[in-house]
């Protein structure tokens, strides 16, 4: 007998068939069509493509930026969560707001406001000139777009977590005379370390992959500011085709990497990660 929460069989397939569908047409169909885009004139030609010096430039400037901005995103991620989590105070709803506004905003227009604000027609764009100082155009923009764009995913992943576990065990330790920063490495840690992993899996792949933002301010100035996304975006309208699909299949590859790895810790500690949900 089926109970009366149960789906019927009928119900249960065309929600396996719908799902399977999306996926399909909007996930494996565009990856599946980028991949073999990118080997239409043989592995060699994509290969060619990779090692071609502006797109060489374009790996180094994104793995650089990812690298900048992702450690800088998790030391913001954990003090937003330790904040927001184990203190009570005025605004901490509009801090939660502003933690989230980059979801929201546009990132053509978070772009746009630090083009406004460090350009040479913007607010500290006469002093940064006078100065000898680039911040548009150049690497320092891409960043500060990139950190923007990015900053939520660590805070928004802890946070529930740790509101979750409360404060008890924090307290204990500093009664039993742990200092802050041992509270944090022996007690708060161990017990969010899954969670900030996913947020920096997940943080790290969208600053690899951001336009938006990096666009507006990068100038697309081959082989100095334009990171793959920027450089895909160039050479598919030059029509180098296969180029663009050769560096879009890499970014790509980076990105079913991060979700590989991200399956993988899953799989392989999921008692422990459980058991910390749980907890």
């Amino acid at each position: 007998m089926r109970r009366p929460t149960d789906d019927s069989i009928l119900t249960r397939g065309l929600l396996i068939a719908i799902t399977i569908g999306f996926i399909g047409i909007f996930l494996l169909l565009p990856l599946l069509t980028v991949f073999t885009s990118a080997l239409a004139n043989g592995l060699q030609a994509a290969l060619d493509a990779l090692r071609d010096p502006d797109a060489i430039s374009a790996i180094k400037l994104t793995l650089i930026v990812a690298a900048i901005a992702v450690p800088l995103n998790l030391v913001f991620g954990v003090c937003a969560a330790w904040l927001v989590s184990k203190y009570d105070f005025r605004g901490k709803s509009l801090l939660i707001s502003l933690i989230d506004l980059p979801f929201s905003v546009s990132p053509v227009v978070s772009g746009l406001i630090y083009v406004l604000m460090f350009g040479l027609q913007g607010w500290l764009g006469p002093w940064l000139r006078d100065h000898d100082i680039r911040i548009i155009f150049a690497l320092p923009g891409i960043v500060l777009a990139t950190i923007f764009v990015t900053f939520p995913f660590i805070a928004r992943e802890l946070i529930p977590l740790m509101t979750d576990q409360g404060r008890d065990e924090e307290e204990a330790a500093v009664t039993l005379g742990a200092s802050g920063l041992q509270t944090f490495l022996r007690v708060t840690l161990p017990n969010i370390k899954w969670a900030l992993l996913y947020g920096v899996l997940l943080c790290n792949a969208r600053a690899m992959g951001e336009f938006g933002a990096v666009s507006v301010v990068s100038g697309h100035i081959r082989g100095l500011t334009n990171t793959m996304p920027l450089h895909v975006e160039v050479l598919y309208n030059d029509y180098q085709y296969v180029g663009a699909f050769a560096v879009a299949s890499l970014l790509a590859l980076l990105a079913l990497v991060t979700l590989t790895f991200k399956s993988l810790l899953e799989w392989r500690y999921a008692d422990e990660i459980a058991a910390t949900h749980r907890h």
